[in-house]
């Protein structure tokens, strides 16, 4: 199953995500930001990729501060910013 992470500048913002995506009942996923993202938190959500758009509106109607969204890369591993 493909999933999403989403990256934080701020331990606080990735914690006050967990809360508002726990509550809308997306399943998710705290772990380590991979090396390959440059933010300034070391904790990322990882959530499967068919909930994109719930939480996508969830992060924008809470104003949530992210440094953005990825998709991990298949072949060349790594991650491709998708928002």
């Amino acid at each position: 199953m493909a999933s999403i992470l989403i990256a934080f500048d701020s331990t606080q913002q990735a914690l006050r995500a967990e809360m508002l995506l726990e509550y809308a009942d997306i399943e998710i996923d705290i772990r380590p930001t991979p090396k390959e993202i440059t933010a300034g938190c070391a904790l990322s959500i990882e959530f499967p990729a068919e909930d994109l758009q719930t939480v996508a509106q969830v992060i924008e109607e809470e104003k949530v501060e992210i440094r953005g969204l990825f998709r991990p890369l298949a072949e060349a591993g790594g991650y491709e910013q998708i928002r």
